[in-house]
């Protein structure tokens, strides 16, 4: 069974990125949601793993709910307090829910979720799918959320995901990115500065763009490119800044053959002075029989014993093969 399920998951991911097929929209208000949470393993054919390389499993759910426009999370937020957990969706879609630890501090499950769809400039929800696909978030530190949409590349400012945005001047060269491999990973630092990566935009072969936007007179930034060096089929998906101030990022990568595989990276703030080179160090690397699926959100604070976890959370993209699942891991030292 197992032998023939990567390739239709790899091949239902082609075929819904290509037919552009959408479920029905959140209703223009939100409303409260129950989230069905079951247990994830971590490793399916090793019960008691808790480890790989330098990430230690603390908790994972698969997740279901019935509005049909739950799914396709593809950006996560966690509070500080790691309790309060914020998701878009590549639909439009936004979701907020409170999350739930045993007495060990691991993940168990979500209460308390509340949905709606996002607004365009005219106060309206955002309809098409076209104008929907928002693929990365970061707050701000006046507390707004920047959102970061392809197909149609651009950068709205939400006051909050009930309000209705304004426009933010991205880089000059933001249309410039592939139609489908937009602005996939983003976050923010306590001055104001943006960090932001496209999927598939490149001046070279081995590297995609990123850009840091430094905030300049009137709201305005000021962008400066940099390249963020990619290994074969894998493309960056999500990055959060950790408590000590480097960078961690998400890495996607499938194929007919091998299915979904994650890898998880850091790389140092410095690396992304003027003049330097991006240089992540792998932590681990994600594939079966480990729990995995199609991450492109996360989110990374400190825990309640002052050790360094991440939230990693996937874009099912409305396909029942694949799913919603939450994951989080703590950063061992080494």
């Amino acid at each position: 069974m197992v032998s023939f399920a990567r390739p239709l998951l790899a091949l239902l991911l082609l075929v819904t990125a290509c037919a552009g097929v959408s479920p029905p929209r959140a209703g223009a208000q939100e409303q409260p949601i129950e989230i069905r949470s079951t247990a994830l393993p971590f490793k399916i054919d090793e019960p008691g793993a808790t480890r790989l390389d330098r990430l230690i499993w603390r908790g994972g759910i698969a997740m279901t709910a019935n509005p049909a426009s739950f799914g396709g999370w593809s950006n996560l937020h966690v509070a500080a307090d790691g309790r309060t957990l914020t998701s878009i969706s590549d639909e439009g879609a936004w979701l907020t829910a409170t999350i739930d630890y045993d007495a060990r501090g691991d993940l168990v499950g979500l209460t308390g979720a509340r949905i709606g769809q996002l607004r365009g400039p005219d106060g309206k929800p955002i309809e098409s799918k076209a104008d929907a696909d928002a693929e990365a978030m970061a707050r701000l530190p006046d507390g707004s959320w920047l959102v970061a949409f392809e197909r149609h590349h651009r950068l709205w400012r939400y006051p909050t995901l009930q309000g209705v945005p304004t426009a933010l001047e991205g880089p000059a060269d933001i249309g410039r990115q592939p139609t489908n491999g937009g602005i996939e990973a983003m976050a923010t630092l306590g001055d104001g500065r943006i960090v932001m990566i496209s999927e598939e935009y490149r001046h070279r072969p081995d590297a995609v763009v990123g850009w840091v936007g430094s905030p300049g007179p009137a709201g305005r930034y000021q962008w400066r490119a940099f390249d963020y060096p990619t290994i074969p089929d894998f493309r960056p998906t999500a990055i959060a800044r950790l408590p000590d101030g480097s960078f961690v990022t998400v890495e996607r990568a499938f194929d007919l053959a091998r299915g979904v595989r994650c890898r998880i990276v850091r790389f140092a703030a410095a690396d992304l002075e003027p003049g330097n080179v991006v240089r992540p160090e792998e932590l681990a690397r994600l594939a079966s029989p480990y729990a995995v699926d199609n991450l492109e959100g996360l989110a990374a604070g400190q825990g309640r014993n002052g050790e360094t976890l991440l939230w990693l959370i996937s874009d099912d993209n409305f396909n029942r093969v694949q799913r919603n699942i939450l994951m989080m891991f703590e950063i061992a030292e080494r």
